[in-house]
């Protein structure tokens, strides 16, 4: 039967069952609607049977979909990683600007980043700190790591990296009042989430505004007092069991993207590096979870 199908057609169905929609899998493939919806009839026309649903705008996968998606799922990604790595192979080393978050980029990827160096030498990241609105061309940046919290617009693609979560933490052990609560001026909506989620904890404590993060989390350290932060910045500290834990660790409802002016599938390198930055803050996430869960 493999030979009756077109390859063409077998993606665009499964760009459309990825996402769930005719409208994105035509923006992902950079075709018309009308292309993808063709490619549809002509694939279900070739098999014999219906592979979606329609339930209102909504586009529902049939039993026989479904199956056929799994079989995608597997297929493509592969192929997919198969032709990275071979592109990969042979590109010569090209370097990658990345914007990112001063304190992200401090307490958490700086450290890792030797292990992507050690994984892919022949890409080389440059990395740029700062935070909010991207300015591609006039900074000459290729990729930056965001949260969700500003609108990029249309004509930024964006890649979700992980789910961001926050929580409260004092130095653990500490001999000195912690009734100081240190809250970073670049997230300053924080402390008011906390303080209307946590009223009993925060009573009586007295807010102190500090530029970054980091500065936030050295003064924790010193004992002076306690901090709201990401747990993504405290992920060492946390495994070393520096801090006390004043609340959960909580999803804050934002999320991590990573942000380019071209699509990513143009451009081999990103790719590599979104899937690489994916797997480590999924697994940072793994363990914010467990410790949350204790």
């Amino acid at each position: 039967m493999i030979e009756r199908l077109s390859l063409n057609s077998l993606k665009f169905f499964y760009y459309v069952a990825r996402y769930g929609s005719v409208t994105i899998a035509a923006e992902k493939l950079f075709v018309t609607q009308g292309a993808v919806s063709k490619q549809l009839k002509n694939l279900e026309e070739a098999l014999g049977f219906t592979l979606f649903i329609r339930e209102g705008k909504k586009l529902q996968l049939t039993g026989d979909g479904e199956l056929l998606f799994d079989c995608c799922q597997q297929v493509f990604p592969q192929i997919d990683q198969c032709l990275v790595q071979l592109k990969a192979q042979s590109q010569s080393h090209k370097t990658l600007t990345l914007s990112c978050e001063p304190t992200i980029a401090m307490k958490w990827l700086i450290p890792r980043l030797i292990q992507f160096k050690q994984r892919h030498p022949q890409i080389e990241i440059s990395l740029l700190t700062d935070g909010g609105e991207v300015d591609f061309e006039t900074q000459s940046i290729d990729l930056a790591l965001r949260r969700n919290d500003f609108d990029w617009g249309n004509a930024v693609y964006s890649e979700k990296i992980a789910d961001e979560y926050v929580l409260c933490i004092a130095r653990k052990n500490n001999s000195y009042s912690t009734q100081q609560l240190f809250v970073s001026s670049s997230r300053p909506k924080l402390w008011t989430q906390f303080k209307d989620r946590y009223k009993a904890q925060f009573k009586g404590f007295q807010k102190l505004t500090l530029e970054h993060f980091y500065l936030c989390i050295e003064a924790c350290l010193a004992g002076l007092g306690a901090t709201i932060v990401s747990g993504y910045m405290v992920e060492k500290e946390l495994n070393f069991q520096l801090f006390e834990m004043l609340t959960p660790i909580d999803p804050d409802g934002s999320a991590y993207y990573l942000l380019s002016a071209t699509p990513f599938e143009d451009d081999v390198d990103k790719m590599i590096f979104k899937d690489w930055l994916i797997e480590e803050m999924r697994v940072s996430q793994s363990k914010l979870i467990a410790l949350s869960n204790h």
